[in-house]
């Protein structure tokens, strides 16, 4: 950008470069609580079938403390 530029202008031009990423996180964020939501029971079920949490977690990313939580039902 050239040196004349005014300040309201360096603000607009930033924040239409994080706007679509802002956008395309939220969008994101959304899909993934959907996918918890699936994945709550399922991870649950399979604590149960004694699948260990090392392996659940390296299965889809969780952490082993979120499964126990999850395993518990919090």
């Amino acid at each position: 950008m050239p040196n004349d530029v005014t300040p309201a202008q360096l603000r607009a031009h930033a924040e239409e470069k994080v706007r679509p990423l802002g956008q395309r996180r939220i969008r994101l964020l959304a899909e993934l609580e959907e996918i918890e939501a699936e994945l709550r029971p399922v991870v649950r079920e399979a604590v149960r079938a004694e699948v260990s949490q090392r392996k659940l977690s390296a299965m889809t990313a969780l952490s082993t403390t979120t499964i126990a939580k999850w395993s518990r039902g919090d």
